[in-house]
């Protein structure tokens, strides 16, 4: 054994004697360790804290997310009604609607076609503008390709009107899409 080796121990149990005369050291060695634990405590906290929030925001998101587009699937379904509607209207030919025993009828589905669009308006379901418009292949589905003298890529046939819920899309418009005549 080398005489640094025999200091060691003797250093050690030095510094023990000295805690149990000097409570100070003790104490000193105590506090530093709680200093630690409490760091530890405040970083955990604030990382709860931080979890709690973003929950929190989910929660209030998907709420709000509920809420404006809980009628999704309804609306979807009932699109086909008011496609259903405005096919009937297109239908009746120009003479008939002038004939006195037909124009109540006339009248009542043309505002029966109003107030649908005002319902679905009111909540929040609009239709989206086709014809003349650029494809936007996140607002049109193209169904096909018809030539035309309107520049490529111009809608120049709605097919089946598109709609929207809010800022989502509900149901693309199929529309005919210009391209360069042959």
């Amino acid at each position: 054994m080398n005489e640094n080796e025999t200091k060691q121990p003797e250093t050690q149990d030095l510094r023990e004697e000295t805690a149990e005369a000097a409570p100070e050291v003790a104490e000193h060695d105590a506090l530093g360790t709680l200093r630690e634990q409490l760091a530890e405590a405040q970083q955990q906290t604030l990382y709860a804290r931080a979890e709690v929030q973003n929950i929190r925001r989910r929660a209030e998101k998907d709420v709000s997310d509920a809420r404006n587009y809980a009628a999704t699937n309804f609306a979807r379904d009932i699109l086909s009604v008011a496609d259903n509607l405005g096919r009937a209207l297109q239908a009746i030919p120009a003479d008939l609607r002038e004939d006195d025993k037909m124009k109540g009828l006339v009248a009542g589905l043309e505002a029966t076609g109003r107030e649908l669009d005002s319902v679905l308006g009111r909540h929040g379901i609009t239709k989206i503008a086709a014809m003349g418009e650029t494809l936007d292949p996140n607002r049109h589905q193209a169904m096909l390709e018809m030539p035309s003298d309107a520049a490529p890529g111009t809608i120049v046939q709605e097919m089946q009107s598109g709609y929207m819920i809010k800022d989502r899309l509900l149901r693309p418009a199929l529309v005919g899409v210009a391209r360069k005549p042959d």
